[in-house]
């Protein structure tokens, strides 16, 4: 008999726990909430290319702001916010920061558009300290929602860190009321952590040195995270203007979303800074991403393009217990375009929002004017159609200036009489940004719009000092542009590696080189020795004698790649000799000036080495290539590919 009741107590308690279980669930509530996310708009806030002087269809906040508002509509529960790289990166914010400038009170264009959107937060990128702190700081004071940056300290110089101040608020809780499933209304702590590359202290020294220090992205988010929550934030959103890699981390990586998703408390991350699109087939080769629901290890995420391409969208499904617990039981990733490309056919989705149109309309008219101011006239066409596959006058043009200046600079110091090398890359040839993504000045007037489209950003002019061998180094990390090629196959092979960024492709003016892409690449874009026996420079030479490790030489480049952007070797900020105040476009446009009317042909100092029987090494580039008067000779036309750029075999042999 004992035995029954003690049967019957124990079903009894389940019973009990079961109701209460029951009872709980049913108080329980769902929430949807929609988080969207712009990134790199760097400037673009009209659907316009101050570049070609006309309108677009694949750029613009205004057009995003399309996408916005019908986003908003269609969901109860909604945080917006901007991931940075936004007041850098076209002439609009060139002439607001170098020609028009900011008084006190003022308030910038970027936030004259982004105060009518009403965003809840923002993020600083690393380009949002180009313009030094001081405009920083006067562009800040304009916008009408708060700022975050968890990783940027003021630099006290105590070399104790910690008693660091962050420079900006690591974090917000924004204090929110959301509507559940059954119209409840529920009060919520919504945190928003952002960071930055920590590399902004090489990529902007001279205008961060001395002021602020930057730390690593992952242990600032594990120092914060925890503290947002115990602060009561019920939902917390990390928002790193950081790329996603999967590369073994070491600390201060650049790109460190991945690991970012590991951090115990996030619920979703907008990231940016890389210039592409997630989830997208980009990142299907990434182990514990979930392309189809927009996860990385399980964690929500999105990342919208660049330039107002697309807008972020993370749809989460949360649980809100009666006691006020918020969990995430469901998530659904996408961006959102406000184009699409079929070939070369470019088809608007969605019209631009005329009161963004009107609210910068001043601006964007003055920054027009500015751009067509002449400097000078070009006696041949200047572009880049060819600036990956042959020497190119789009490149000449710039590392001239830069050696006409240098020289200046350096006559009668302790570095006159040492040979002075100039390098330059091209800035627009294709890639991510399409088969429009090209330099295409015509004969004729050279206007400052043009400048600005050989010279897209506003680096400062450095010299470093190297031998003969890091020269040679230099060139071999720019040589991971290539794929490598197998001299004996007549199958297709593609000669460009679209993980390389064009930016990247250093040529270096002064010396001659061959180029030998039947070789492996000796460095990944990461700057790391992958292939130690491998030498695709060959051939180099110096006034028609080899170069030898024992040389010395001055290069003429900018402040990012002396610094460390890039991950070259040899360039890390310890081999600078000269900071230069003049920006490289400057140099450029003063160089045009002197000149009256350029002659822009490239001196052929690089090429292929032959690559032997192999007959069918094809690159793409823009469709007008094929009536440029600069094409190399080797070339021929094989057709159209589908994202609408022009694809050419190369015959080196």
């Amino acid at each position: 008999m004992a035995y029954f009741d003690k049967r019957a107590a124990r079903i009894a308690a389940i019973s009990t726990v079961l109701a209460l279980v029951s009872s709980t669930a049913l108080a329980d509530s769902t929430v949807s909430l929609r988080i969207l996310e712009t990134t790199d708009i760097h400037t673009h806030l009209v659907n316009y290319d101050y570049y070609r002087d006309g309108a677009s269809d694949t750029v613009g906040l205004a057009k995003v702001a399309t996408l916005l508002k019908t986003a908003r509509r269609e969901a109860d529960n909604v945080v917006f916010i901007d991931n940075g790289d936004l007041i850098q990166g076209n002439p609009l914010g060139d002439y607001m920061a170098k020609e028009r400038g900011l008084e006190d009170g003022d308030v910038h264009p970027v936030y004259k558009a982004m105060n009518l959107l009403d965003y809840d937060a923002a993020n600083i990128g690393n380009h949002e300290f180009n313009y030094g702190l001081d405009f920083l700081g006067k562009s800040l004071a304009g916008a009408n929602f708060p700022y975050v940056s968890a990783n940027v300290f003021v630099d006290d110089g105590d070399g104790n860190p910690d008693n660091d101040k962050p420079y900006f608020d690591p974090y917000v809780l924004l204090d929110r009321e959301f509507t559940d499933s059954d119209g409840k209304v529920h009060k919520a702590k919504v945190g928003v952590i952002g960071f930055v590359p920590p590399q902004i202290m090489q990529w902007d020294k001279a205008n961060l040195e001395g002021k602020v220090i930057a730390k690593d992205i992952i242990e600032m988010a594990e120092k914060y995270v925890p503290e947002m929550r115990e602060k009561g934030a019920d939902i917390v959103i990390a928002v790193p203007h950081s790329g996603l890699s999967t590369m073994a981390r070491n600390g201060m990586e650049e790109n460190a979303t991945y690991y970012l998703s590991e951090v115990d408390g996030i619920d979703a991350i907008l990231f940016g800074h890389a210039h592409t699109v997630f989830p997208s087939e980009n990142f299907a080769d990434l182990d514990g991403v979930d392309l189809a629901k927009g996860t990385i290890n399980g964690v929500a995420a999105v990342m919208p393009g660049f330039w107002g391409s697309h807008l972020g969208v993370i749809d989460l499904t949360l649980n809100v217990t009666d006691d006020g617990e918020w969990s995430v039981t469901d998530s659904l990733s996408d961006a959102r375009p406000i184009y699409q490309r079929e070939g070369r056919t470019v088809t608007a989705l969605v019209e631009a929002d005329p009161e963004i149109i009107a609210a910068v309309q001043e601006e964007h008219e003055a920054t027009i004017a500015y751009m067509r101011e002449g400097v000078g006239t070009t006696s041949a066409p200047i572009n880049s159609f060819f600036a990956l596959v042959a020497d190119d006058p789009s490149i000449q043009i710039v590392t001239n200036a830069q050696k006409w200046y240098l020289e200046k600079i350096l006559n009668g110091s302790e570095y006159d009489g040492i040979p002075v090398l100039s390098a330059g890359a091209p800035f627009k040839a294709g890639g991510r940004g399409g088969p429009d993504y090209f330099t295409d000045i015509p004969e004729g007037q050279i206007a400052l719009k043009n400048v600005a489209d050989l010279y897209i950003y506003p680096n400062t002019v450095r010299a470093v000092l190297l031998d003969g061998d890091q020269v040679r180094e230099w060139l071999e990390m720019s040589a991971g542009q290539f794929n490598q090629i197998d001299p004996n196959s007549r199958e297709e092979q593609a000669l460009l590696n679209p993980d390389f960024p064009t930016y990247n492709y250093d040529v270096i003016d002064g010396v001659t080189y061959e180029i030998d892409v039947t070789k492996p690449a000796r460095y990944n874009k990461a700057g790391e020795v992958i292939n130690a026996d491998s030498h695709r420079i060959v051939n180099l030479n110096f006034e028609g004698k080899p170069v030898t490790a024992d040389q010395k030489f001055v290069v003429a480049t900018n402040n990012y790649r002396a610094g460390g952007g890039g991950n070259f070797p040899g360039l890390d900020g310890s081999t600078i000799i000269v900071e230069a105040p003049d920006e490289n476009r400057t140099v450029l446009a003063n160089y045009i000036l002197t000149e009256k009317e350029i002659d822009p042909q490239a001196d052929g100092n690089w090429t292929f080495a032959p690559i032997g029987e192999a007959s069918n090494v094809t690159f793409v580039t823009s469709p007008k290539a094929s009536s440029a008067i600069n094409a190399p000779d080797n070339i021929s036309f094989v057709g159209e590919d589908a994202e609408g750029f022009a694809k050419y075999v190369l015959q080196t042999r």
